[in-house]
């Protein structure tokens, strides 16, 4: 045997005697590191909250330096913790760390060069000195850490076996809360508005419904209009899809428990594809709303009088609103505006897709996409037999029925308003219109022509479509088109005899038809509850205008009878109950609450009841 080198002898000696030293200390060196981490977890929280404390108002010099030395002493625990665990636990920081992770820990670390050595006279490379140097990039640094610290938190908590229902309820409150205290700060607003409007317009856009009690407009500032977009894309796509993909994508591995929670989540196939499935979806989202941004913009008439920066904004938000199916718009007036009529009929019909798109729901993207890869497997294989229902049962019922109810939905609306609210437009533009306003009712909440001047009929062929909502798993709102398929299917084999319910040569599983009577059975109940309590304290209002506003606000669609403003602050707050459980999910809400217990009930006799 070659004899060791001395280099390499004295190598091996210092790696066993660390070998030893961490086997010897091994639980107090665990006990530090939850120490640090649950410091750090406290730390990643404060860190962002001070980041908003400091961009949102305007200091006086003593109090922006009180701020950044706050800030300095989270950059310290961060610090801490990163060196902590590359010393101590190297081998689980390397095997539990991705190479973003590993970019954001560097980035961490380089924040230091301005502690330990002062800024060089004359630096070889000037781009990089004035990066390091720089608040931007602590600033930067530091809520990219504390989002993955805080994002790797969730995630521990979920492996903890949390109650996921009650995990992502929680985690929609957190956002509409603190989105309600960000929008107060000085810099979002023009002038200040109560917490019960900021609460009422933050629960709106974390549900995705776009009812407000303030003109969006001439209320918010850009920044507030960023923080807008910010609650929306993230009650849009959900706060468990963020933070998963951080856990996942950061580290590349998180525990079999969470990635099953995660695949489930996702509705993907296998276990090995939750990162290319949650990268699709968030791909999808951003190339879909970069596309409709560039789509609106060029549609965006130049009878408006808008500059290019305008432009890019009212492009940029609407086009995140309408993919979103959220329903707000910075353009005066909303989409009803008069100018926007006469001149951008263009821009009704790119929201008609956006919104479409967003209301068709995650798992049929995700089946899209498997059919695609399919398609392109098979033509490599030159003709060779593909595989039977690359389609799904849930892909086919969604689609048909979404066409059904969005074809009912457009020619009763042309029907009906052809010689009210449309009277007077060219013929295209009737059609047009008649699309648009038969596909918002169903989350988006844009309103192009004022629902107050609808007819009765209308109101009550919208206000279903308000109640039958987007597909399952999608931004839109409502009872979901799958519930309305399960249900018709259920109706149609009691009907016709038969023992199951069936579609497209595929029998539906008897717990979708349970839930889907739950949900049916709960949203009614949830809308006669609502309903009776804003009844109860609006009793000066139309009933009408009451009933179309509390069917808007449970199932997040965001149209209104133009009583949103004159609510009082109880029954703004019972609207953003309704809106947290409409985007939640009644029966979501209710198992997070009451949690699961043990099934007695298939040891219990049997017996009929008497129906009809």
């Amino acid at each position: 045997m070659t004899p060791l080198s001395p280099v390499r002898r004295r190598w091996r000696l210092a790696r066993l005697a660390y070998s030893r030293y961490v086997h010897h200390f091994g639980a107090a060196i665990r006990t530090g590191d939850k120490c640090i981490g649950t410091v750090a977890a406290v730390a990643a929280l404060g860190c962002l909250v001070l980041l908003v404390l400091y961009f949102g108002y305007d200091h006086a010099p003593a109090d922006a330096r009180g701020l950044r030395l706050a800030l300095r002493f989270c950059q310290g625990v961060f610090v801490t913790r990163v060196i902590y665990q590359l010393v101590f636990s190297f081998r689980s920081a390397v095997a539990s760390t991705g190479a973003v992770k590993w970019v954001v820990q560097l980035c961490l670390l380089g924040t230091l060069l301005a502690w330990i050595y002062p800024r060089p006279e004359n630096p070889w490379l000037p781009w990089l000195d004035t990066l390091l140097y720089s608040r931007a990039f602590l600033f930067a640094t530091l809520c990219a850490y504390a989002v993955l610290e805080l994002s790797y938190g969730l995630m521990s908590l979920v492996s903890r076996r949390t109650n996921p229902s009650l995990l992502l309820s929680a985690s929609f409150l957190f956002f509409i809360i603190t989105g309600s205290l960000v929008l107060m700060l000085p810099r979002c607003t023009v002038a200040p508005i109560s917490y019960a409007d900021a609460l009422f317009v933050a629960s709106s856009a974390v549900s995705i419904t776009g009812l407000t009690t303030v003109d969006i407009p001439s209320t918010f500032t850009p920044a507030g209009l960023a923080v807008l977009a910010v609650l929306i894309q993230t009650g849009g796509l959900g706060v468990l899809t963020f933070t998963s993909f951080f856990a996942l994508f950061f580290s590349g591995t998180t525990s079999v428990y969470n990635q099953l929670l995660i695949r489930d989540m996702m509705y993907s196939r296998s276990m090995n594809a939750l990162i290319p499935t949650l990268l699709y979806i968030l791909a999808f989202t951003l190339t879909v709303e970069l596309l409709g941004a560039a789509a609106v913009y060029v549609a965006i008439p130049a009878e408006l009088g808008l500059s290019v920066g305008e432009r890019l904004v009212l492009a940029g938000f609407h086009s995140l609103s309408s993919f979103c199916n959220a329903g707000f718009s910075c353009l005066p007036g909303g989409l009803s505006n008069a100018t926007m009529m006469a001149h951008g009929q263009a821009v009704y019909s790119v929201t008609s897709v956006l919104v479409f798109a967003g209301a068709i729901g995650f798992p049929i993207l995700v089946n899209f996409k498997d059919w695609a890869a399919e398609r392109l497997r098979s033509l490599r294989r030159r003709g060779k037999p593909r595989p039977l229902h690359l389609f799904d049962l849930n892909t086919k019922l969604v689609m048909t029925t979404s066409l059904i109810v969005l074809g009912i939905g457009s020619v009763g609306f042309l029907a009906l308003e052809y010689d009210n609210t449309l009277a007077g437009m060219p013929l295209g533009v009737k059609i047009n219109q008649a699309v648009f306003n038969a596909l918002t009712p169903r989350s988006a909440g844009f309103a192009s022509v004022d629902p107050a001047q609808f007819l009765p009929l209308t109101l009550l062929l919208v206000m279903v479509q308000m109640w039958i909502g987007g597909a399952s798993q999608s931004l839109g709102g409502g009872i979901k088109v799958n519930t309305v398929a399960a249900i018709y299917l259920n109706v149609r084999s009691i009907v016709t005899g038969r023992s199951r319910s069936w579609a497209y040569d595929r029998t539906v599983s008897i717990g979708s038809i349970r839930r889907a009577n739950a949900v049916v059975a709960l949203s009614i109940a949830a809308l006669v509850t609502f309903l009776g309590v804003e009844l109860w304290l609006e009793p000066a209002l139309p009933l009408k205008a009451v009933v179309f506003e509390v069917v808007s606000a449970l199932f997040t669609v965001g149209s209104s009878l133009g009583i949103t403003a004159e609510l009082g602050d109880a029954s703004k707050a019972v609207l953003s109950v309704a809106m947290f459980v409409g985007r939640v999910g009644i029966i979501s809400l209710l198992a997070g609450m009451i949690g699961s217990r043990r099934d007695f009930s298939q040891y219990l006799p049997e017996e009929n009841i008497i129906i009809n």
